[in-house]
């Protein structure tokens, strides 16, 4: 049984761009200061436009669903194939829990006054993730096509609080001006410097549609397609976004985990309209919710076709016979995904916590891109290959420079050694395994 061609150029580029834009980091970009605006755009050129360009590449020299597993399978055989699709598959398990942690703490924060404190509360917080984590996977395991209007939601949700945002920046610009100057060139700032990695971070994403190669109608034209709208429209939505949250707060009054709440709630009382901040948090959920789904249908093909490599247990290789998805695949994901949000939690408070899965997330993410942009060389797309590795390299870099808000920084740089000595460790343990019986 195959899985089945559902999706069109219009739900591509909307599944896109629900992987590629992640409303957390317009905050973190604010409260980082105006020069975020300038690193968005130089993030842009350098890593979003040369990831699409070597996906599209990829995906035309390399057809099927499975995306990473098999470009890399076929670039520099199946050891490196497993691990490829082993580590990036344990980044986006991270990213579940950093991103439910934020999305569901900027939720509560956004109720009012009453309710902050929720915000606060490691036990509200864990349930209310773990609630996220599961409806999001849940809807797109019965099946791609309700599963991706998941998606299509979330990134309409997106468009609309970038038009929000905008438009309040625009009435507080006309009656009183800029609350931050812009002055967009960026500056060394070793408090803010690990931010740098999340630029590239956020700017990712793409390369999942890829991964869905095998469920897209004519992927050879779509891909490259849907790829450059989606390109466009993160560029534009995180620039965009971040000027406006600039215009209406200053960056030391932009909180990373709850910086939209305080940018809606200042732009509500400035247009004396109460419910701005409510429509800014249920705008946010949908867009979560749309990235969450996303990221969890596009990875869970990896699983896929080393099951039908048989490189892990048969079962991660069949589709189920009613829905036509990999859900045991789907399912794993969010077992994973669920251990590790309880885990992290452990000897550190919330913020840190979070602070600590995301530096993680950024760290064992970014390294399967070497395997992207080392086949995009071997196609012949050089530019792709020079930027978006360099990139690569220098977010990795950045994310091994603790934040502002870590106390202990022994603890964080072990967490930060042993997650990614596990993973890399534990892919080539479970390799060796399967290999050997095949």
């Amino acid at each position: 049984m195959e899985l089945k061609r559902e999706l069109s150029l219009r739900d591509v580029s909307l599944f896109a761009i629900s992987c590629i834009v992640g409303t957390r980091w317009i905050a973190a970009a604010a409260h980082a200061g105006p020069g975020s605006v300038t690193l968005w755009l130089l993030g842009a050129v350098f890593f979003l436009v040369p990831l699409a360009v070597a996906v599209a590449t990829l995906s035309a020299k390399y057809p099927g669903s499975g995306g990473l597993y098999l470009w890399t399978r076929g670039d520099y055989g199946p050891r490196h194939a497993f691990l490829a699709f082993w580590v990036y598959w344990m980044g986006i398990a991270f990213w579940f829990p950093s991103a439910a942690l934020f999305y569901m703490s900027a939720g509560f924060y956004t109720l009012g006054p009453r309710y902050e404190w929720l915000a606060s509360n490691r036990i509200y917080v864990l349930a209310a993730a773990l609630v996220a984590i599961w409806i999001a996977l849940g809807t797109n395991m019965v099946g791609v096509h309700i599963g991706k209007w998941t998606e299509n939601v979330g990134a309409a949700a997106t468009w609309l609080l970038c038009g929000a945002f905008v438009a309040l920046a625009v009435v507080a610009w006309r009656r009183g001006g800029p609350a931050t100057p812009l002055h967009i060139l960026p500056h060394w700032n070793w408090e803010t410097v690990s931010f740098w990695s999340t630029i590239a971070y956020a700017m990712s994403g793409i390369e999942l549609a890829g991964f869905m190669s095998g469920e897209i109608r004519d992927p050879l034209r779509t891909l490259p397609r849907a790829g450059w709208i989606a390109s466009a429209f993160a560029a534009v939505f995180y620039a965009a976004s971040t000027v406006a949250l600039l215009v209406l707060l200053r960056p030391e009054r932009i909180s990373e985990l709850n910086g939209l709440a305080e940018a809606g709630e200042t732009g509500g009382r400035l247009v004396g309209i109460a419910w701005v901040s409510p429509l800014i948090a249920l705008l946010v959920l949908l867009s979560a919710v749309g990235q969450i789904g996303g990221l969890g249908t596009g990875v869970s093909r990896l699983p896929f076709a080393a099951g039908v490599d048989r490189l892990l247990p048969d079962a991660f290789g069949r589709i189920h016979p009613r829905w036509g998805t990999p859900y045991i695949s789907i399912l794993s994901l969010g077992a994973v995904a669920t251990v590790l949000l309880v885990a992290i939690q452990a000897g550190d408070t919330l913020r840190a916590a979070y602070d600590e899965l995301v530096s993680l997330m950024v760290i064992v993410g970014f390294l399967p891109f070497a395997y992207i942009f080392g086949g995009a060389w071997k196609a012949g797309k050089r530019f792709s290959a020079l930027a978006g590795g360099g990139i690569t390299a220098l977010a990795i870099a950045c994310a091994i420079v603790p934040t502002a808000s870590i106390t202990n920084v022994w603890l964080f740089e072990g967490k930060l050694a042993l997650g990614t000595a596990a993973v890399i460790g534990s892919a080539m343990v479970v390799y060796r395994r399967h290999a050997k019986g095949r």
